[in-house]
């Protein structure tokens, strides 16, 4: 994924969310400002898989911790999503009746 898909993901997923979100590129990752503060998404170094994202949000970097690890992109869009404090959507039924 390119920084420029990335960027644009993050973008539809804030706007999908409904909250009011900068997304800016920087050489640490993709910051995104939202009213709740300051969130960085990374992509991980090689040597930290299965960990692949990293995220730090306004909470975590004021008590001094370390980024959140993820495993993909889902899991680091759902931990980003919770640290925005948006709620989750219905979940899909499939099945006869």
């Amino acid at each position: 994924m390119t920084d420029s898909e990335l960027r644009g993901l993050l973008r539809d997923c804030l706007a999908l969310w409904d909250v009011a979100a900068k997304v800016t590129a920087t050489d640490a990752g993709m910051a995104i400002e939202a009213p709740e503060g300051r969130f960085l998404l990374q992509r991980a170094s090689p040597d930290l898989r299965p960990v692949r994202w990293l995220l730090q949000t306004p909470a975590r970097a004021a008590a001094g911790r370390s980024p959140r690890a993820a495993p993909s992109i889902v899991a680091a869009l759902s931990a980003l999503r919770s640290a925005l404090g948006v709620a989750g959507g219905a979940g899909l039924r499939i099945g006869g009746g």
